[in-house]
């Protein structure tokens, strides 16, 4: 109970906005052991919006979610309870933001945990220039992600658009394996939220 308040604080949806930027807010929420949603604007519309729509969706069974966070744990729970759903991390202290089936490992090892085309939906999100930081690493992943995705599968790369932070989409030469698709709720393949950081879906499709 020392630490019941402080714990309530932090766990309120509203906290982030009012004091600190939401890094700084995730920083402090894992060193207090506290899993809930990251009040931004790009993961309302990724939970919201996007996840809606792929959880309905009959032909994803399976699904691959990249990196653990204390904003992520109720993912499996809330998203895709009635899925075969995955999470990879390399870093070993994230297991307690993991789904119950979870890999500890780089997204570049993926084929070596996996079979070809078992996964329906791969999110790859806000991983390029944190932990994928260099073109081949990005590359690398990309090429793993594309063998391990079923004919037909998805793939959804969110980024942050901004100089100097991220390995662009364009510069990696692997993902010219996967076709770009109109994401039904935005009409377009590549959607930037309003964020001061240009955070940027991109919506992929495994081609032939």
């Amino acid at each position: 109970m020392k630490y019941a308040k402080i714990i309530g604080v932090f766990a309120e949806r509203r906290f982030v906005k009012r004091v600190v930027p939401a890094r700084v807010y995730g920083l402090l929420r894992n060193r207090l052991n506290v899993t809930a949603p990251l009040p931004t604007e790009d993961r309302r519309v990724l939970e919201q919006i996007i996840f809606g729509h792929y959880r309905n969706d009959p032909c994803i069974r399976t699904v691959l979610f990249v990196g653990c966070d204390s904003y992520t744990a109720h993912y499996e729970r809330r998203y895709f309870a009635a899925h075969d759903y995955w999470t990879i991390d390399p870093d070993t202290t994230r297991r307690r933001f993991a789904a119950k089936h979870h890999v500890i490992a780089r997204l570049q090892e993926l084929g070596k945990y996996f079979p070809a085309g078992f996964f329906n939906l791969i999110v790859c999100n806000g991983v390029f220039g944190w932990g994928l930081n260099t073109i081949e690493e990005c590359d690398a992943a990309m090429l793993q992600c594309h063998a391990c995705l079923a004919a037909d599968g998805y793939m959804l790369l969110g980024w942050n658009d901004v100089p100097g932070r991220d390995p662009a989409p364009g510069e990696v030469r692997s993902l010219s394996h996967f076709s770009e698709y109109p994401f039904p709720a935005f009409g377009t393949s590549r959607f930037l939220t309003d964020t001061t950081y240009r955070h940027t879906y991109y919506f992929y499709k495994k081609g032939n």
